[in-house]
């Protein structure tokens, strides 16, 4: 034996926000006034969903209007929609409002000044109304504990629940050398030649030399070659390697300016380091402020194409 399948009944969502501002201000008048369209229209809408869901939903006297029993029920729904109407509104005329305000930002200093220092002078001009604090220290902060607006963190991120993140940019890294140091010591051929040699290297917290893992393809060495200049700071790392000092492992997009200008030689250029991401962390709200959403789609257009 055969059933007959029936359709649900196709429900718009502007009836069920109709339904809710007519609810919600016990007056079809006041809920035209609320949604800019014409008393009949309402009234006719309200008309059209009761016949959709087949029930009474509003029992309209004269002097005062009355929720059924079915009304009830579909008004928690119909709030429902009315509350995601509202937050889309908000959110337009949240980001068409003029970015404005202070917006304190932690990040390393290597990072503002050798990839974003540009990139902020032009942040400032484009926004006047928003007042721009970076604090440039190696420190992890606590955005919410010390009102950050956003952070710029390296390497794997922590399960946070009150914090959220963007992916910046991911860095791959590789080593260089002055072409004084490498015309005076000689060119490493291989990585086994990095133990002859002298190189600058970040502190581990051991305060013992660091230990390098190059890759090439599926081959992998690692070596722990001399070291006599130690700083945790790759910016100066990068200099000191300019000034001859020996060879450093920095990011591409920190040594390339100085590769360009003849400056830097990358060394056993087939073979990397570990890349690592760059994330900006950020309080995880709702509505993300405007200084904070237009800042952080200006740190994405700048890193987008490090070249």
């Amino acid at each position: 034996m055969e059933q007959s399948i029936q359709a649900a009944p196709h429900i718009e969502p502007n009836d069920l926000l109709i339904f809710a501002r007519v609810a919600d201000l016990g007056s079809f008048s006041r809920a035209a006034d609320r949604l800019g369209l014409p008393k009949s229209t309402v009234s006719r809408r309200i008309s059209l969903l009761e016949d959709q869901v087949g029930e009474r939903l509003l029992l309209r006297t004269t002097r005062r209007q009355t929720l059924t029993e079915f009304g009830l029920q579909l008004l928690e729904h119909a709030r429902q929609v009315a509350t995601e109407v509202d937050a889309v509104a908000a959110l337009r005329e949240h980001r068409q409002a003029a970015p404005g305000g202070r917006l304190r930002v932690s990040m390393p200093s290597d990072f503002a000044t050798l990839l974003l220092q540009e990139h902020l002078a032009a942040f400032v001009a484009m926004y006047p109304h928003i007042t721009l604090e970076l604090d440039l220290s190696p420190r992890r902060v606590d955005l919410l504990g010390e009102g950050f607006d956003v952070a710029i963190r390296m390497g794997q991120l922590p399960d946070d629940n009150l914090l959220a993140a963007r992916r910046l940019i991911v860095f791959q890294n590789g080593l260089y050398a002055s072409p004084h140091y490498l015309a005076e010591h000689g060119e490493p051929r291989e990585p086994t030649d990095l133990l002859q040699h002298q190189t600058v290297q970040l502190p581990s917290r051991s305060m013992e030399r660091h230990t390098w893992t190059l890759t090439q393809g599926q081959t992998r060495w690692e070596g722990t070659p001399p070291s006599r200049v130690h700083a945790n700071s790759p910016e100066l790392l990068i200099l000191m390697a300019r000034a001859g000092c020996g060879i450093a492992a920095a990011p591409d997009q920190f040594a390339r300016p100085l590769v360009a200008r003849g400056e830097l030689r990358r060394v056993l250029p087939d073979w990397c380091l570990p890349s690592h991401t760059a994330w900006a962390v950020f309080p995880g709200r709702k509505l993300m402020p405007a200084k904070t959403r237009v800042f952080l789609d200006m740190l994405q257009a700048a890193l987008a194409d490090p070249a």
